[in-house]
């Protein structure tokens, strides 16, 4: 969670605009970044030519700080704008002090005096909340503030009430009073902690050590922040636990504290619901973003920004309906094929017509997403069970159709194979790498390597894009360098070309990594299942690895010619990696992952011991959430929908061979190319693959094609089914012509600037995504296939 989030999530609600402003200091800081560092334009990429001029600057700068260095020009604006920060702090921090000492001092008093065995109290003179407590702090109360907490003396009444009685009402005075200070405390403590990591991340942007220095010679001397003043805070809730104690006759402290402890918990429950649930609801808003189609071109969105009227957006008429009428459309279109091929008959058995209509069915779904693709998954097996698809498969007996009872059981036991534990052993290591900041860590390093020339930046953005891919799969790796290449982006002039370079190399480049391990991408896992035997790790490595090295090198030099970054952007703001050593824990996950992958890669060799590379992803699931490393919370957050249409195409992929018409295609197939060479065979299904994946998911297209292939390879007169699944499914991620082609470019269409306006249009796909992808296509039928002829695949 961001520190900006946690500071409003842990804050007390009444002191709100007493806390050190993080969002504030972290916005001046990127604009200080921005002013101080960007790098100077020349028109027409014409470095001889003067600079243009500068844009008019928002920051104001001291007069007589332009003469100085960046970093003393940084320091100059941000140094003071932090001791803004701390004056506030500390004096909101002495008042609150002051105020909450005097009624501790008050009820110690009341607490100790001769007539608290005898004497009662008025209710009505002593706050029974929190709440009525802390608006006395805030002078919301009367002028009487000094007596409202409790007033001994002048409270006495003839008629008192009974001793236990007020000895409940003091002892819910010292728990509101513990409430208070123990906020104190936090307060304290959370703006500490909030100027040491502006601090450093001042320190990271800027590339100096401002934060040692002022946290000695400013933060640590600070009142609130001294040894000694947390050591009295702490011994008057001490003082207050023991009061409190001894008021409601605990057996010992140590069941007192309990009790204070959880009325702190619950007042904060109750205290900021409120705020909580907004955040909690921004937090899911955004881990649930959607990819919805563009609604407007680039002109269009400009002229409304201008307060010009558009009539309607772009695109065919079918785009323009409202999403539900539009995604109800294709449901019913999708329903009426189904329902056409279950009643007509083109084979022989009503098994392999069904499972037709089935197939087609589920892969008009998959492609129009008139359901969501997960859904689409749950729904196979429940149309396998009730068309009757499946059949026997005994040996030396003919095929028998099942009975749904029969079917259901056949169906829902191949669903969980051991290519499932394979994917959530992989769900768990990038888990664990990207919670612990061990994928950011080592990503920054690198980039910290790259130095300041636009083309070397972009080149190690790409290898660590497709790096990262290989561990924590090409889902997660271009939001985490999406994410490293802020810095950059923020120091580019708006419309800078090498942004748009940047952005579209790292997709690109995570397409790329999608090949280069089993657990990279989902259709991977997918072959795998499909192979059979399944490639090893080693295989796999020697095989895709420099596949990918090979196309990331070329699509570089690809767009390095197409956007040529150094025209427009001679230098860019080098990244600085700030060293954190890794502690026990960190290295305990590398150590469990290298075994792991290590494992995977020799699985062939202990396969009579461990049975299958799943039982194998066992490991990092107990280790990780045995260790408590990962908890329930991770679990529940791994990509569950990828999961579930990985079962469906497992499914469908039973239905399909189980009812005969795999082998009734392939044997069509089979008769159109049986002349062809394997090498034209192969690129053959490179081309399908690559033409229906641009168009489709990479997941759906693997789902939809690699069965196919594989039956066509076992049907060859020398069966070569490996050496076609694994060139197909190559291409499956090689195929990255247009924004909706794979997660990385959705992700990268969605990236915007500042201002909210995107880096890339579709038109930036097409022109450098579709000859990237004819690249890959290339790299794949000549290095791909000989690699995997040399190793008789």
């Amino acid at each position: 969670m961001k520190f900006s989030s946690a500071l409003q999530f842990n804050s007390v609600p009444e002191w709100a605009d007493y806390y050190l402003a993080y969002s504030n200091l972290k916005k001046l800081l990127y604009q200080i970044e921005k002013e101080v560092f960007t790098p100077p334009s020349y028109p027409n990429g014409d470095t001889t030519s003067p600079p243009v001029a500068p844009r008019r600057s928002s920051v104001e700068f001291p007069e007589d700080s332009t003469l100085l260095e960046p970093g003393a020009r940084c320091r100059a604006l941000f140094v003071p704008a932090l001791n803004i920060e701390l004056k506030k702090i500390v004096d909101f921090y002495t008042r609150k002090e002051a105020e909450l000492y005097r009624k501790f001092h008050t009820t110690e008093n009341y607490h100790g005096s001769a007539e608290f065995s005898a004497a009662g109290s008025s209710t009505h003179d002593i706050p029974a909340s929190t709440e009525t407590a802390r608006n006395s702090l805030n002078g919301e109360d009367d002028d009487d503030d000094d007596e409202s907490l409790v007033s001994p003396r002048q409270s006495m009444d003839a008629k008192a009430i009974d001793s236990d009685e007020h000895r409940e009402e003091l002892a819910n005075q010292a728990r509101d009073l513990f409430i208070l200070l123990s906020d104190l405390k936090s307060y304290a403590n959370l703006n500490f902690t909030g100027f040491s990591k502006i601090l450093k991340k001042y320190d990271k942007v800027t590339q100096s050590d401002l934060k040692e220095s002022y946290v000695e010679k400013s933060l640590r001397p600070a009142y609130p922040f001294r040894d000694e003043t947390r050591q009295s805070l702490n011994q008057h809730i001490l003082s207050v636990q023991r009061m409190y104690a001894e008021l409601g006759r605990f057996p010992d402290m140590d069941s007192a504290t309990r009790a204070l402890r959880s009325c702190l918990r619950e007042q904060v429950v109750w205290e900021r619901n409120t705020v909580w649930r907004d955040m909690i609801s921004q937090e899911r808003k955004v881990a649930a973003v959607g990819v919805r189609p563009p609604m407007m071109v680039q002109d269009e969105a400009e002229g409304l920004a201008a307060g010009t009227s558009v009539s309607a957006p772009p695109g065919p008429w079918w785009r323009n309906l409202p999403p539900f009428s539009r995604q109800l459309g294709l449901l019913i279109l999708c329903t009426t094929i189904f329902a056409i091929l279950v009643s007509v008959h083109i084979f022989d058995t009503p098994e392999e017509q069904n499972c037709l209509a089935l197939l087609v069915f589920a892969s008009l779904l998959w492609a129009t997403e008139a359901l969501p693709l997960f859904v689409t998954a749950l729904l196979i097996p429940f149309l396998v069970v009730l068309l009757r698809v499946l059949r026997s498969d005994i040996p030396n007996q003919d095929p028998v159709r099942l009975d749904a009872h029969a079917t259901a059981k056949a169906i829902f036991g191949a669903m969980f194979s051991p290519v499932i534990m394979l994917l959530l052993g992989g769900f768990a290591i990038a888990a664990a790498m990207s919670k612990y900041n061990i994928a950011k860590t080592i990503a920054s390093a690198v980039l910290s390597k790259a130095g300041s020339k636009p083309r070397w930046v972009l080149l190690m953005n790409m290898m660590v894009a497709t790096v990262a891919s290989m561990w924590i799969s090409n889902v997660a790796a271009p939001v985490l360098c999406f994410s490293l290449i802020q810095p950059i982006l923020r120091t580019l002039p708006p419309g800078s070309p090498f942004a748009r370079c940047l952005i579209i190399g790292i997709a690109l480049a995570s397409n790329i990594g999608g090949m280069s391990s089993p657990i990279s991408s989902p259709q991977n896992i997918i072959a795998l299942d499909v192979m059979k035997p399944a490639l090893n790790w080693g295989e796999w490595f020697a095989v895709a690895l420099p596949v990918s090295v090979v196309c990331n090198i070329l699509v570089w030099l690809f767009l390095l010619r197409v956007y040529k970054p150094a025209d427009s952007t001679p230098a860019v703001h080098q990244a600085r990696y700030v060293h954190e050593p890794f502690n026990m824990k960190q290295w305990f996950i590398i150590l469990v992952t290298i075994v792991s992958i290590v494992l995977w890669c020799i699985e062939s060799v202990i396969h009579q011991y461990v049975g299958d590379m799943g039982v194998l992803a066992i490991i990092p699931l107990l280790l990780f959430f045995g260790t408590g490393i990962l908890t329930k919370e991770d679990f529940n957050n791994f990509l569950w929908t990828t999961i579930i249409l990985a079962m469906g195409g497992i499914a469908l992929g039973r239905a399909v061979l189980s009812s005969g018409l795999l082998n009734t295609i392939a044997t069509i197939i089979k008769g159109s190319i049986e002349s062809y060479s394997l090498y034209s065979i192969y690129v053959i299904f490179c081309a399908l693959v690559l033409f229906i994946a641009t168009f489709i998911s990479h997941t759906v297209g693997a789902l939809i094609i690699l069965p196919v292939v594989n039956s066509v390879g076992t049907s060859l007169p020398e069966p070569h089914a490996r050496l076609l699944v694994f060139g197909a499914t190559l291409m499956c991620s090689g195929a990255m012509g247009l924004p909706v082609s794979g997660f990385p470019n959705m992700t990268a269409i969605m990236m915007e600037d500042e201002t909210g306006k995107p880096y890339l249009t579709t038109k930036d796909f097409l022109k450098a995504g579709i000859p990237s992808s004819v690249i890959a296509f290339a790299v794949i039928i000549t290095l791909g296939y000989g690699i995997c002829s040399l190793l008789g695949f």
